[in-house]
């Protein structure tokens, strides 16, 4: 017979309650504060619900009726230096959030509300209606409140979605020297989602100081949570990570205060990330003024069972019981918070003249001037201001310095190698990049023995350790350097990469300081490598469609270096796409200058020519070359060098195209996702008038690359694809 030997998890798991003692022992600051903030919390959601119910909210009111005492116990011992993000459902935490930073002594609702807490509830009432004057200038609404200010880094409509990024506040404020620590708010339906589990084990390994405070309300939408896991104590989630976990019961402030002060003392002492699970209870449906016994899936006793728990009333008959503020005065502050909210509603709305006596509509002055629509998906390039700018050829800057033929993959590490002992803000990270010499291609050597605590080897979890890049790059302390291993991973990390990065800076308002997202992202195109149909893409064509991102594809060491610096200078997110047909090949390069920026949206002419334009990119440069070559023919290539819709480089095509009057766009990848689909689109509708002929293209089949060398070569584009086309569009 075996020997078997119980195990006990390595971390404790402890539930907490506050007692009658722990209550009246409580601080009459505390206990005040709780009620004011629970309060504005519930006024506020109440008449977002009412706003809701007239058809004046444009899109979800996910309103946290209910569970305000799970956001106001968990906020309270936080400072303005710490980090809060939520999820679709988060007014409450933002509030609790930006009501503590404007008033960290406390809110004393006996007297007029002061300036600054109505500007809060004001703006935030603005972003849900979808206003100028909102937090996010009308773009974020419900689900996307933002006040990087007061430290409400974000709420978010993915669920989970904003969790890696918590790690990455997490991880700045520990590098910066700081005790400041990183809340992330999800529901129940969240902790079955890979991007949070994923992150409790990075934060985890990295002992970063990050709370997973799990709000478990039992539905994600209709669906109860024992159906959806086989273990509903949520916070035992925890312990498979080796994180200390706490359950505590979400309708009581006190308790939950207490459960998360314990919390963040751990984060503070540098013990590593904690979780914590609150029981809480929505009062109404996922969305809308409606209870959920409304739709079915809740009984009317279950509902009337948890109305019974209310947060509010339960912190509204402690202050009775302990004597800090009598049942007049309470009556009197709930009047006080409605009146609050009427005036604010009344200065953002106005009687509708074409409604029915009574209706109302926003104030037309109230909505953002259309013309903003785009403002901010990426920035004005104001960085680059100062910096020195250099390019191959003459002219103004013209590079002065030595240049040699250099080894691609050599010019990879050296540029970052120079950036990181020039900018202490500089973190790489990625899977190997601190092993193997280099990791698998040699592109971060020397960098972990220079810099140990600035480059990361993460675990396999692109999504966990591409958000959490998000996460610095939001806080902006530091500059955030992925390495994907394979550009078909981008698509395991695919919302952190759209969703999330892609998209913050225009979601959030997109104009204003501090509003960018300095991320790089390295990844390899390994074409004809070998390495079958989930290790070889070309993700240009995708890249290019999805807002925000730009994206720079060198096919010489000089252009590496150039526009690698130029990545690590811009405030938009950059890819930086590096074919493997390159690393081992040899070009120009620089010999001791590596501090160089190329231009923003300039292309480089790399051969001339007047019967036809040949625009490519990365490695298919030099196939067009050799094709160029091999025909004799008077072409003129462009390498495209910025491959976004808002970087490329118009005045070079279109001087170009007036000349040659035809155009051919070549790359390797498969039709489906082509690059040039969009790009040959765009050059007709610019210069039809100049065109004699439809622009033509060269590119891969259908399929992805297979295994097979024969088939591999049979499904991506090279020197004899191009030669073809050529001889097929001149005739030669």
């Amino acid at each position: 017979m075996p020997t078997h030997r119980k195990l006990a998890p390595a971390s404790p798991w402890t539930e907490v309650t506050a007692t009658k003692k722990d209550w009246h022992g409580a601080a009459p600051r505390l206990l005040t504060s709780m009620f004011t903030q629970t309060l504005l919390i519930r006024t506020f959601e109440e008449y977002v619900l009412d706003l809701a119910g007239q058809g004046l909210v444009h899109g979800p009111a996910h309103s946290s009726i209910g569970q305000e005492g799970g956001a106001v116990g968990s906020v309270l011992p936080l400072t303005s230096a710490d980090f809060v993000g939520g999820s679709h459902r988060g007014h409450h935490q933002f509030l609790a959030k930006a009501l503590g930073h404007v008033a960290p002594d406390g809110i004393d609702l006996r007297r007029p509300v002061d300036a600054e807490v109505r500007t809060v509830l004001q703006r935030s009432l603005a972003e849900i209606c979808g206003l100028a004057r909102g937090f996010c200038q009308g773009r974020g609404g419900s689900m996307h409140l933002q006040w990087r200010e007061a430290g409400a880094m974000g709420t978010n409509a993915i669920v989970g979605g904003g969790v890696p990024q918590a790690a990455g506040f997490a991880w700045s404020a520990r590098q910066a020297g700081t005790d400041a620590v990183s809340v992330t708010y999800f529901g129940d339906g969240a902790v079955n989602i890979g991007s949070v589990l994923e992150t409790m084990n990075l934060a985890a390994a990295w002992k970063l100081p990050v709370c997973f405070f799990i709000e478990n309300n039992k539905y994600a939408v209709s669906t109860h949570v024992d159906e959806a896991t086989a273990e509903p104590r949520l916070s035992a989630r925890g312990l498979g990570f080796n994180i200390p976990s706490w359950r505590v019961d979400g309708m009581d402030p006190l308790a939950t205060y207490l459960a998360m002060s314990e919390a963040v003392d751990h984060m503070r002492a540098g013990s590593g990330p904690t979780v914590v699970e609150a029981e809480v209870y929505r009062f109404f449906h996922q969305n809308g003024p409606f209870p959920g016994s409304a739709f079915g899936y809740r009984t009317k006793d279950e509902e009337k069972e948890w109305r019974a728990r209310d947060p509010l009333a339960l912190v509204s008959h402690q202050l009775v019981e302990n004597g800090v503020l009598s049942t007049e005065e309470i009556e009197e502050c709930t009047a006080r918070a409605k009146a609050v909210m009427a005036a604010i509603g009344d200065e953002l709305l106005e009687p509708d003249p074409d409604g029915k006596p009574g209706t109302r509509r926003i104030r037309p002055a109230e909505w953002p001037d259309p013309s903003f629509r785009d403002v901010g998906v990426r920035g004005d390039l104001s960085e680059f201001a100062d910096v020195r700018l250099a390019d191959t050829g003459t002219g103004p800057d013209a590079f002065q310095g030595r240049l040699e033929q250099r080894k691609f993959i050599d010019v990879v590490a050296e540029v970052m190698s120079r950036r990181m002992a020039e900018d202490s803000s500089v973190v790489v990270m990625g899977e190997d990049v601190h092993r193997l010499k280099g990791g698998t291609n040699g592109a971060t050597k020397g960098l972990a023995e220079a810099h140990p605590d600035r480059v990361l080897g993460t675990p396999i979890s692109e999504n966990a350790f591409a958000g959490l890049a998000g996460g610095i790059a939001l806080d902006g302390r530091y500059k955030p350097v992925v390495e994907f291993m394979y550009a078909d991973f981008m698509w395991v990390a695919a919302d952190q990469i759209f969703n999330q990065i892609g998209k913050a800076r225009h979601m959030f308002g997109g104009d204003g300081q501090g509003s960018g997202v300095p991320l790089v992202l390295r990844s390899k195109v390994a074409m004809g490598t070998g390495y079958g149909s989930q290790h070889s893409m070309d993700p240009a064509g995708i890249l290019a469609t999805a807002p925000g991102w730009r994206i720079v594809a060198p096919s010489t060491p000089f252009d590496y270096v150039g526009l690698m610096n130029s990545a690590l200078t811009c405030k938009d997110p950059v890819v930086v796409l590096e074919h493997t047909d390159l690393y081992n090949s040899v070009g120009p390069g620089p010999v001791d200058d590596f501090d160089y920026c190329l231009p923003v949206g300039r292309a480089a002419v790399r051969r001339t020519g007047s019967r036809i334009t040949v625009v490519s990119y990365l490695a298919m440069t030099n196939y067009v070359l050799e094709a160029v070559e091999q025909l004799g023919l008077d072409a003129e290539v462009i390498d495209l060098r910025w491959l976004d819709r808002a970087s490329l480089d118009w005045d070079t095509l279109g001087e170009s195209i007036r000349k040659t009057n035809n155009v051919l766009i070549a790359e390797q990848g498969p039709i489906g996702t082509s690059y040039g689909g969009w790009l040959s689109d765009e050059i007709q509708r610019r210069y039809f008038d100049w065109l004699d002929q439809p622009v033509e293209r060269v590119q891969a089949g259908e399929s992805s690359p297979s295994i097979s060398k024969v088939l591999e070569r049979a499904a991506i584009a090279r020197t004899e694809e191009v030669v073809a086309a050529l001889q097929r569009v001149t005739g030669n």
